[in-house]
């Protein structure tokens, strides 16, 4: 399997590699909580399973994921470029020993101190609930070493632009955990679900382990902290580890303030940020990671009008994509909540509650998804400060507005949620373009508006059609809601298109060049080994 992208068009074909597989991921992610919803509802195991989330992840963010590749990839490519290859890989084995030891040390720690930090991350949970959460994280812990490993082999992929097989590691861990639904709840009980994220972690690390072979990483016992490029890389991975830990407790503090609101409220939050999350991943997060190397390499060379280039183009992209559907998504809610996850035991209380959350995170998808492309141009700076001081007053001024908006229980958070990812954007892109100048500036805002202008009108399509088809079907079954809101959100997605096409935007031909071009570029890395 090859895992080679063409140079000719390395940010869009890298892009649509993760883009493509990002789609699967996440369509496995979406069968994964449809599943969970079903077997469990929104209740208590499914209040514990999340729950059991927050350590693993605390560590994870904090040690692993975005720190390690913001920190590492940058100083990769200037090896590489500048040293050759073999400087670069004694750097990448260092890192990878380091880290790993340091996961398996953290993790035997974890474990131990479970019992002890579950009633501070979920004090609303009764006693039954705080064990079965206790129980599923000294599992989950386990996961973070193979995620671990996993992702310092991610970050040479993305620097050597080999997308395919990182981009494959995610849809493989969301089946792991469905394997585990299946087979080891069915064994074990829902501790079993915990053992299905262990199954991911390892699925996500071998899946990438032949690409980074072919590449000529190999594991050396090699433990450098002397390293010039070992030590930049842990001089960049501090202001991010701060940044990331910042985050990271924001999140255990949200799921605190969510905790007391009543069982079957933490799993509805959870279920509604996985389905807000599915358009950030997709294009947001794809054309950050596919860009990132790209902006890197243009620092690199001291080239700032490639490094503007790249940059205009890709917030613009993000844009086009994400802003109608985070309009679409309020708009239809309710339809999408049902259809998706509204089967079994989650009846429409479960319903309500979820897409009242996903009505305000539908809000801050447009953020969400402009925050890591944004905080990628700082990276390509070496320079992991910035967005970390921006991520510490994000948290602090997210706590004030919980503490303030808790009152009004799962609305209120998300509300405070989407407050303090608007204000994120906006400080990171102010302190950007004060670094770096207007960035395309003019080009950005010319095409927002317009995107705006078709968004609105296929909201307002899309909720119109809603009303003039409810007298033609039954709202209490899904072949009813289902063809409701897939009529609505066909006509919305054709007025936007229609709109965008007549006002000649360039994003319309970009992409009409990923749907075209799709199955032909993902045969072509399967199938030239």
């Amino acid at each position: 399997m090859a895992d080679t992208i063409g140079t000719g068009s390395r940010l869009t074909s890298g892009a649509l590699v993760i883009a493509v597989f990002s789609v699967a991921s996440r369509l496995l992610g979406v069968l994964r909580d449809r599943l969970l919803a079903a077997h469990f509802g929104a209740g208590s195991v499914l209040d514990a399973y999340y729950a059991a989330f927050k350590i693993p992840d605390f560590i994870f963010n904090i040690f692993v994921l975005g720190a390690l590749a913001s920190a590492f990839i940058p100083v990769f490519i200037r090896l590489r470029d500048r040293e050759g290859r073999p400087a670069a890989w004694q750097v990448a084995q260092s890192v990878f020993n380091l880290l790993v030891s340091l996961l398996i040390g953290l993790a035997l720690i974890g474990i131990v101190l479970a019992p002890w930090l579950m009633p501070l991350i979920a004090p609303g949970f009764e006693a039954e609930r705080l064990q079965l959460a206790t129980s599923l994280t000294r599992v989950m812990l386990l996961a973070i070493v193979f995620f671990g490993a996993s992702n310092v082999i991610g970050s040479v992929l993305q620097a050597e632009q080999r997308f395919l097989s990182y981009s494959l590691a995610a849809v493989l861990y969301n089946l792991g955990i469905i394997i585990g639904l299946f087979t080891f709840v069915r064994a074990w009980g829902p501790v079993g679900l915990a053992w299905g994220v262990v199954l991911g972690s390892v699925l996500h690390l071998l899946v990438q382990v032949p690409a980074v072979f072919r590449i000529g990483f190999r594991w050396r016992a090699v433990w450098s902290f002397s390293n010039p490029g070992v030590r930049e890389v842990l001089r960049l991975l501090g202001p991010r580890t701060i940044g990331l830990a910042a985050s990271s407790l924001e999140q255990i503090i949200t799921a605190g303030f969510v905790s007391t609101l009543g069982v079957g409220s933490l799993a509805a939050f959870a279920l509604a940020s996985n389905l807000q999350s599915f358009p950030i991943n997709v294009f947001g997060v794809s054309l950050a990671v596919a860009a990132f190397p790209i902006f890197s390499q243009a620092i690199s060379l001291n080239n700032h009008d490639h490094f503007t280039s790249h940059f205009k183009e890709s917030v613009r992209r993000i844009v086009f994509f994400v802003l109608p559907m985070s309009v679409l998504f309020l708009v239809l809610r309710a339809q999408v909540v049902r259809v998706v996850l509204g089967s079994g035991a989650f009846d429409w209380g479960d319903t309500i509650r979820t897409a009242q959350v996903l009505g305000f995170l539908a809000l801050a998808m447009l953020p969400d998804s402009l925050v890591p492309l944004v905080a990628r141009a700082f990276y390509a700076l070496e320079d992991t400060r910035t967005p970390a001081l921006v991520a510490s007053g994000t948290v602090a001024l997210n706590v004030v507005l919980l503490i303030t908006l808790w009152p009004f229980g799962l609305m209120g958070i998300g509300l405070a949620y989407v407050i303090s990812r608007l204000l994120s954007l906006a400080a990171l892109l102010g302190l950007l373009g004060r670094r770096l100048g207007a960035l395309g500036a003019d080009y950005i805002i010319q095409g927002t508006r317009v995107m705006l202008l078709a968004s609105t009108a296929a909201g307002a399509a899309a909720y119109g059609t809603l009303q003039v088809v409810v007298p033609f079907v039954n709202q209490h079954t899904f072949v009813g809601i289902f063809t409701q809101g897939a009529a609505a959100g066909a006509v919305g997605v054709l007025t936007y298109l229609v709109f965008t096409m007549v006002a000649k935007l360039p994003e319309v031909e970009f992409m009409e060049r990923w749907l075209t071009s799709a199955w032909r570029l993902t045969r072509r890395l399967w199938t030239t080994a």
